[in-house]
């Protein structure tokens, strides 16, 4: 019998329409655009504006148009599964919200929570659901409002961060397409370098940790770009290795848009030319379990049936991890 693969035969995002520009955060915090463009390389973020507006409204967005752009009913849709570290209450999951809100009755659905690799840890997972052969179609959510957990006080993080979702449809098929390999790790000793102080069970929301700011992110700055340098480029060359391929293989490679300095050690340590590798941070910011969909969806017009990506990303926890998948489809 031939093996079953999940393949994704659909992808959509949306982001929020206002634009936090460079500028406009010079006159928030003492900063400039020459100064984060040399640092991280962003020109502008969305923010997700409104009241009572969070994360589950960017999924909803990215989930109906990636319904209506695939012709797929709600009612066919077996699982959701929801990345996100900003989610709109600690429970109710934000996948069950969203799934509620796009009118999918028929669907079981959780949150998973690794940051910025939460979209490829959700991924995977929705791909070992399509393999069981139970499970026909399985949406994988990457959604964050970053806005809501960011200290525009703060310069050194306030300039990094944006709102954004992205989705994508996974389905089982046959033949050299989909999901081929994937590699994951975990160190939760980086816990200290990068993290959000109030908020869970071990310290929860008080006047003291309000006026302390502390239920913003907080980040070492120099520890995080260090561990993410290398381990985000060691592990997209480790697939690389396992699965033979070379540089002139790769069609794509899909980082996880946290520092263009981090995207590009990334690409030249596996050998790829700059035109080989998706970068849209510019943009958007780092938008956390949303950056990797983002990418893809912004750049499906130029994917090809039968090309080989690879997805990489580094987060916090720490989390990072590689994805290696054959694109099924060519745009329309």
């Amino acid at each position: 019998m031939e093996e079953v693969r999940a393949v994704i035969t659909g992808i959509h995002a949306w982001v929020p329409e206002y634009r936090l520009t460079n500028h406009e955060l010079s006159k928030m915090v003492d900063t400039s655009d020459e100064w984060i463009m040399q640092r991280v390389g962003i020109k502008e973020r969305r923010i997700l504006k409104g009241e009572g507006l969070g994360s589950s409204d960017l999924g909803e967005k990215a989930v109906k148009g990636l319904l209506e752009k695939t012709n797929t009913s709600p009612d066919e849709i077996d699982l959701v599964i929801c990345a996100t570290i900003t989610p709109d209450m600690v429970f109710p999951a934000t996948a069950n919200i969203i799934s509620d809100k796009a009118g999918l009755k028929n669907a079981f659905s959780f949150d998973l929570g690794a940051a910025c690799s939460g979209f490829l840890f959700a991924l995977q997972t929705g791909a070992a659901y399509i393999q069981t052969g139970r499970f026909r179609k399985v949406i994988v959510i990457g959604a964050d409002k970053m806005s809501s957990i960011t200290d525009y006080t703060d310069r050194t993080t306030c300039p990094l961060f944006g709102d954004a979702a992205g989705a994508v449809l996974l389905e089982p098929g046959t033949g050299d397409y989909g999901i081929m390999d994937y590699i994951f790790r975990v160190d939760g000793s980086g816990r200290k370098f990068l993290h959000m102080k109030a908020g869970g069970s071990v310290k929860p929301a008080s006047h003291e940790t309000v006026n302390a700011r502390e239920h913003f992110v907080y980040q070492e700055g120099q520890s995080v770009f260090k561990f993410a340098v290398v381990n985000m480029a060691d592990i997209a060359v480790e697939i690389m290795e396992r699965n033979n391929l070379k540089p002139e293989d790769i069609a794509w490679l899909v980082p996880h848009q946290a520092n263009l300095r981090i995207i590009d050690a990334t690409g030249k340590r596996m050998g790829l030319p700059p035109e080989k590798v998706m970068v849209n941070i510019e943009n958007y910011g780092n938008t956390t379990a949303a950056t990797i969909p983002l990418c893809l969806w912004e750049y499906e017009k130029k994917l090809r049936k039968g090309d080989k990506l690879i997805l990489a990303a580094f987060g916090g926890g720490f989390t990072w991890g590689s994805l290696y998948l054959k694109w099924a489809y060519d745009p329309d």
